[in-house]
């Protein structure tokens, strides 16, 4: 065996050896990652009386569905309330993105006067806020959207840092495409539409993933401005039971409540079959954004 195939033969065992050491530590972090969403489950699926007394588990010592019972016992409300947030989270996030992706198109081209002034405008908006009161008289008092499905969608439809991050992304894209398209009579919404945004496919999933988890993780909205029970969001109506569920408890605890035993209210169980009900949606969506989620998450970082 010459020097040539012994230093190729240590290479190829030095790159495996590399390979093992890398693909052991990725199965390290998925754990770490996957333990307390585990542990979430099976807690949520564990006897009240045994996590007060005996603690968490990885797996259940007393399985029980009494959590998943209290928190579905209205199983219309429930669903209502699911298909509000899930209707309102998907509109907002096509909605939104749509907006976002048409102010930042313009002020990344550099033929548009007065795009600087226009950018510092809407970062100068970031440095302070209307504050709570004002902004609720303004969303109820004169653009009467409490009550509103629009309530949800309408206020905050444009995120600055979401703009500035597709901005920086189509600014990215070479001019050279956009100047070829205008000289074979390209008008800009084919420019915008049937060039730009297929190109921008890894930042706007990136967006569109960010701003619906920012509101299917909404509940303030609903405390603020809903009323009619049947326009409550998910993350709202946990919180209510989660609260009923405690008020039972100190009820019980200072003796003004003979029904149950404290520790057969599904405190614990009840918080974890929640964080459940919450995530489970979200982990469906994201990975149909997998695929453009860590190009989007790398805008700027490389420049050609």
């Amino acid at each position: 065996m010459t020097k040539k195939e012994n230093k190729s033969t240590g290479l190829k065992k030095a790159e495996k050896k590399r390979q093992f050491i890398l693909s052991f530590m990725f199965v390290i972090i998925c754990a770490i990652i996957l333990f307390p969403f585990l542990l979430l489950v099976s807690v949520s699926l564990s006897d009240e009386k045994d996590i007060v007394f005996n603690g968490y588990n990885i797996i259940p010592r007393v399985f029980s569905t009494n959590a998943y019972k209290y928190v579905f016992k209205n199983p219309t409300s429930i669903l209502n309330a699911y298909k509000v947030t899930i209707f309102y989270s998907v509109v907002t996030m096509v909605l939104n993105t749509l907006v976002m992706a048409l102010i930042a198109y313009p002020l990344s081209r550099k033929e548009l006067k007065g795009r600087k002034g226009m950018s510092f405008y809407l970062y100068f908006t970031t440095l302070f806020s209307g504050g709570l009161i004002p902004t609720f008289i303004l969303n109820t008092q004169y653009l009467h959207l409490g009550d509103t499905m629009w309530i949800y969608i309408l206020p905050g439809m444009v995120s600055v840092w979401h703009v500035f991050m597709l901005r920086a992304f189509i600014q990215g894209i070479p001019n050279e495409i956009v100047e070829s398209l205008r000289i074979d009579g390209a008008s800009e919404y084919r420019i915008f539409f049937g060039t730009i945004i297929p190109l921008s496919k890894p930042v706007i999933a990136t967006v569109m993933l960010f701003t619906f988890l920012n509101k299917w993780n909404d509940w303030m909205t609903s405390m603020l401005y809903i009323n009619d029970q049947k326009l409550i969001s998910l993350q709202y109506l946990l919180q209510r039971i989660m609260l009923n569920v405690q008020l039972l408890q100190q009820s019980q605890q200072a003796g003004t409540s003979d029904m149950i035993d404290a520790t057969q209210l599904p405190t614990e169980t009840v918080r974890m079959a929640m964080a459940v009900a919450v995530a489970g949606p979200a982990l469906l969506v994201f990975p149909f954004f997998q695929k453009y989620f860590t190009k989007g998450l790398t805008v700027g970082s490389v420049k050609g």
